[in-house]
Formats: structure tokens, C-alpha cells, sequence
């Protein structure tokens, strides 16, 4: 037996339960790992609560990106073995002290890289990479404006967009979000909720437009932000807590620009190989110290609904893990 956090039904976390359940033999490919760290973003507590624009089915666990140890490898696993230190990525079933994965979805990790940070290097350093990388194809000459870069996948964005040489703006919306981003390597930042904020996003490049907007937050600072790219800019949807907005479409044709989706769960189902790669690149630069996430706080797996809460809340400066004893 082993415990997991799950729900009956899609809705608040009081739908949610921290339960007993049986293990189940591994079938061909697949990978029985303990857990020892489990993020938790906003968008995990946005599937839980069925608002996310896909409705997974119930009974639901949540949870898509933890570390941890293998514990049991099935039939035709070559790659793994009892004992590997891990990082697993997944659309659900993480929130929980262990899980059986098919061996793609997990990947070694180096000695050097924490548990409790590698727990949150599978989708928000997968996104921006993926983003920048693979979608913007950003430039060492060019100027990224991250919206979010307090959050989960701007603060990545933020490093990943300075590891290609990038210019970096990051705009957030509270001073400790905005000093996290400048931590993490932004040029300089400013306030998400500025009343001129297109002005000061433009004096923040000297007067010029800039070329990249990633883009996770929606609402209005999307039209605000394409606003502010310059000719053939690219702007890059990451997400909409902030609502799905209405981009006027003349917009893109008198810059040149293109609205570029960035759909990370899909790019695993029909790219996985470029995924993989992609995955074991960030893992790298990880163990050499040249992207690590920001942990706000941490909480045991008891203290899951509190965890939950805070994410929903998208106050923190940092990551939100549960740590599991080994117990």
C-alpha cells in the first residue's frame, strides 16, 4: 500500500483526501519509483478544481513533476534501474508518496541536483525551453519581456531566456516576485501593475520594441504585450489565469509578428523524442548550476490542502513542494 491525495470528484480541495491504495504490478516498459518531492503550481490545482481546459477523469490524483528513487523496474526497462535518482513528469498522479510511470517519463538525474528542486524541473524549465528554444528560436541579440516572472514558468523563462543571451525584461507584480526575477538574471524589471506599464516596458529597452513576449499570464496583459513587440516579433502563450483574451487581429499584420502556442503536453505526445532531448539538456545545465528553480516553501504530505492553498493563491516567490519521508 502505498498513500496518495486524490479526488472523487473535480472541485475544491475539501474534495481531496490523502487515502490508502494498492499497488499494482508493472507491466512492460514501466517504472515503480518512491517519491520524495512533489511540486505543486497553479496549474496543478487549476486541473484538480476541473478549470483547466482539459478535464481529466475521476477518481483524480494531481500532481505532474516529482523526484525521487526507483524502487522496481517491469519488463523491458534497460534504461533504469533500483535505485536511480529521478526526476518523473506526468499529467497527474504525482501527489502521492509513490508512482508507476512508463520509463520515458522519467529521467536520471546527476548526484549534485537536490531532490527538492529537481521536484520542479520537469514543467516549467521543459516549457520555457521549449518556448524559446524550439518555438521563438530566440536570438543572443534580441529582447525577451517575461509576464509572470515571479511565477513558476517565468522565473524559468527569465534563466533560460539569459542562458541564450538574451536581453531580459521580467515584469511581476510584487517587489519579492520582481527581486526573485532579478536574481534569476533579468536585466531589469518592472511593475506588472503599473499604471504606464507599456511606457515603462518601452524605457526598460531604450525606447525600443521588444522581439519575444513569453506569455503566461492572458487577460489584458496580452494585448498590452503584443503591443510591445517590434517587427516580426513573437509572442508566446504559455497560459491565461489572467482570462483568454482578444487579440485584435490587424495586430500581427502591421508588425509581422506571430502568436505562437506553446502547448508542452502535447509536444510530449507528439514530439517525444525532441522532448526527451530536450528534458535531458535542462537536466544538464541543472546539475552544472546554470538553472535552478527558486522553493518558496515546503510542506509535508500531510499538509497537502495547505500546499494546494497556496498555490492557488499565486502569491509565492518560488516553487510550493511537498517533501515525503522516506518513513
Amino acid at each position: 500500500m502505498y498513500r496518495a491525495i486524490v479526488g472523487d470528484q473535480l472541485g475544491p480541495i475539501a474534495n481531496y483526501a490523502l487515502r490508502d491504495l494498492p499497488r499494482r504490478p508493472l507491466a512492460s516498459g514501466e517504472v515503480r519509483v518512491a517519491l520524495r518531492a512533489v511540486g505543486i503550481s497553479y496549474v496543478d490545482v487549476l486541473t484538480a478544481a476541473g478549470e483547466y481546459q482539459v478535464q481529466p477523469p475521476v477518481p483524480f490524483i494531481p500532481g505532474s513533476e516529482a523526484a525521487g528513487l526507483v524502487i522496481e523496474t517491469g519488463p523491458d526497462v534497460a534504461s533504469l534501474a533500483e535505485g536511480d535518482r529521478v526526476v518523473c513528469g506526468g499529467w497527474h498522479g504525482l501527489l502521492a508518496e509513490e508512482c508507476v510511470l512508463p520509463q520515458a517519463a522519467v529521467t536520471p538525474i546527476s548526484p549534485s541536483l537536490d531532490l527538492v528542486e529537481a521536484s520542479v524541473f520537469p514543467a516549467s524549465f521543459s516549457t520555457a525551453w521549449h518556448a524559446l528554444v524550439d518555438r521563438a528560436q530566440v536570438q543572443a541579440s534580441e529582447t525577451v519581456l517575461v509576464l509572470g516572472a515571479g511565477g513558476a514558468t517565468g522565473y524559468a523563462a527569465v534563466q533560460v531566456a539569459k542562458l541564450l543571451g538574451a536581453r531580459v525584461i521580467a515584469s511581476a507584480s510584487t517587489s519579492e516576485k520582481r527581486a526573485l526575477a532579478a536574481a534569476g538574471g533579468a536585466d531589469v524589471t518592472v511593475d506588472a501593475r503599473g499604471e504606464c506599464w507599456r511606457d515603462a516596458v518601452k524605457a526598460a529597452n531604450g525606447g525600443k520594441p521588444v522581439d519575444v513576449v513569453f506569455d503566461p499570464v492572458g487577460g489584458a496583459a496580452t494585448d498590452q504585450a503584443f503591443r510591445s513587440l517590434g517587427w516580426r516579433g513573437r509572442h508566446l502563450v504559455i497560459g491565461f489565469p489572467g482570462g483568454i483574451a482578444s487579440l485584435r487581429t490587424n495586430l500581427p499584420l502591421l508588425k509581422g509578428a506571430s502568436l505562437m502556442g506553446v502547448n508542452i503536453r502535447d509536444f510530449y505526445a507528439f514530439e517525444p523524442e525532441k522532448a526527451a532531448r530536450n528534458m535531458a539538456k535542462i537536466l544538464e545545465l541543472a546539475g552544472e548550476g546554470r538553472l535552478r528553480p527558486a522553493i518558496a516553501r515546503t510542506f509535508a504530505i500531510e499538509e497537502y490542502a495547505l500546499a494546494m492553498a497556496e498555490a492557488a493563491k499565486g502569491e509565492s516567490a518560488g516553487r510550493i513542494v511537498l517533501k515525503i519521508d522516506p518513513a
